[in-house]
């Protein structure tokens, strides 16, 4: 079953690029119910936009347009040119960096505004830490992440 939803997806994912006038080069991983797409093309910057906002956009879109086509209970995972593999590398030394500080001055430190995923990757990259703790103050879409001192 996996393959033909592969294939499925392969091809939606080609067309709606295509119809973009993008030439694309995929590949496609499953694991679970994630199906994480990798795309190159030569220019990539629009497709990333400010902050990674359009390649969130684009995401969005083609879940709803695969999601019509496939009746399991799936998540996609878009990356265009390596972006969010790069982004999740710098919010990781940005966590344990402001981890650091907080541990060392005892001064909590408020983060930027960031969407759900970037908030996750900063609550996972710490959770393993016994000398700070981690919470998400506001609301969308001025969301950030706390870093404090455990008591």
């Amino acid at each position: 079953m996996s393959e033909e939803i592969i294939k499925k997806i392969e091809k939606k994912v080609k067309e709606f690029f295509g119809k973009m006038g993008y030439e694309i080069e995929l590949k496609i991983s499953k694991k679970d119910n994630i199906f994480k797409i990798d795309i190159q093309t030569k220019d990539f910057t629009d497709l990333i936009g400010e902050k990674g906002k359009t390649l969130s956009e684009i995401q969005h879109i083609l879940n709803a347009i695969l999601k019509k086509e496939i009746k399991e209970e799936f998540y996609l995972d878009l990356d265009i040119g390596g972006y969010k593999e790069r982004k999740i590398k710098y919010l990781k030394e940005l966590a344990k960096s402001v981890a650091d500080e907080v541990a060392l001055t005892k001064k909590e430190k408020i983060l930027e505004p960031m969407p759900a995923y970037e908030r996750r990757v900063i609550h996972l990259e710490l959770a393993s830490r016994p000398d700070v703790t981690t919470e998400s103050i506001g609301r969308e879409p001025k969301r950030r992440v706390v870093i404090k001192p455990y008591p």
